[in-house]
């Protein structure tokens, strides 16, 4: 086999890429990675194509023994360095080359609910309507139409990678974003109060554990329908509030239905739903009403900003791991100047 096989799955790891919206009419969500920033970056990492289908990894990641003869990968959308298991660490937002035999774990993120693992070349499995991504409630897509599992072999469309210079993000900035998540009022704002919208505005919300690649349910003021939580079924946009009878809003992810029947207090800006999606439960936020005019505005600046960071995109420099160094029990002290081109920290020449 070539290609990488799952030793554990993580929490709920997928293949996921652009997604394919243009079937929606027949009411096949959208799917996708729900964090385009880090896709496109891991997928520049390693030299694919910025939509390619790479693994989108929720909270706790998969462990992968490579069976290919090499391959190249990079992780990004947390701060979380990639371990070689049995090595040492890579640090996150970098590429490195690994060998037939090397297993590389994904650990718990320490700063958000979102990765990307990229592999160059991709993954070779066959696309659902011109998409490899995972709808796993349909069976769709990635592997099976399924998260991963222990067992799996994930198959690779090249069996060996080119040695070469690896490639680095030394800053990924676009982590620390903040502030309000921009909402953009309607199509059926006129279901609910002014008392309720004047509390939305200006109240804090927390993400609830009730939160999955479909929608993201809040905790927070419960919203006051004005005569009943009802609509006829219209279509849903990526980023749509929906507020069921309860009054607590949920919003609508990567995988969310086509149609629904709750009204829609507004929709979240498509330059925040990165953002957005890389919340954990527990995590506060609040919102801000914009124009569609600035909305629109927003996600050109978003894309400048993304471009930026690719310009950003450098060849990698030495990284030593110094508690690694540490267990190595030096007698010496000196250590490779010029460590290869693995990615790996550099290793001790004597002991």
């Amino acid at each position: 086999m070539t290609g990488l096989r799952v030793i554990a799955g993580g929490l709920q790891t997928t293949v996921q890429d652009f997604g394919r919206p243009h079937v929606q009419h027949l009411g096949i969500p959208a799917s996708g990675a729900m964090d385009r920033t880090a896709l496109r970056l891991a997928n520049r990492l390693v030299g694919n194509d910025e939509a390619a289908a790479a693994l989108e990894i929720r909270v706790l990641g998969p462990t992968l023994e490579v069976t290919a003869d090499s391959v190249r990968v990079a992780l990004t959308g947390s701060r979380t360095p990639l371990e070689i298991v049995g090595e040492g660490t890579v640090a996150d937002h970098r590429s490195v080359c690994l060998t037939r035999g090397q297993r590389l774990r994904v650990p718990a993120l320490g700063d958000g609910a979102l990765a990307y693992l990229a592999v160059e070349g991709g993954f070779d499995l066959p696309p659902v309507y011109d998409s490899l991504a995972t709808f796993g409630r349909a069976g769709l897509g990635g592997l099976a139409g399924r998260a991963l599992a222990e067992g799996d072999d994930l198959p690779l469309a090249l069996a060996s990678v080119e040695s070469r210079v690896e490639q680095a993000l030394a800053k990924p900035d676009y982590l620390d974003q903040s502030g309000p998540i921009r909402v953009v009022l309607g199509p059926q704002d006129d279901f609910f109060t002014a008392e309720s919208l004047a509390r939305f505005w200006a109240s804090d919300f927390t993400v609830s554990s009730a939160v999955d690649r479909m929608g993201m349910r809040l905790d927070g003021p419960a919203f006051d329908h004005r005569g009943g939580h009802d609509i006829v079924s219209d279509g849903i946009a990526l980023g749509a509030i929906q507020v069921p009878g309860n009054g607590q809003p949920i919003i609508l992810l990567a995988d969310h239905q086509t149609t629904g029947g709750y009204p829609k207090v507004g929709t979240v800006i498509g330059a925040d739903i990165g953002r957005l999606s890389r919340l954990r439960p527990g995590a506060e936020l609040a919102f801000e009403e914009v124009s569609v005019t600035e909305g629109e505005a927003a996600a050109r600046t978003a894309e400048g900003e993304v471009q930026a960071l690719f310009r950003r995109i450098a060849p990698a420099g030495a990284a030593l791991d110094l508690a690694r160094l540490a267990d190595s029990n030096l007698i010496s002290g000196v250590v490779s100047a010029t460590p290869g081109d693995d990615g790996l920290s550099s290793a001790p020449l004597g002991r």
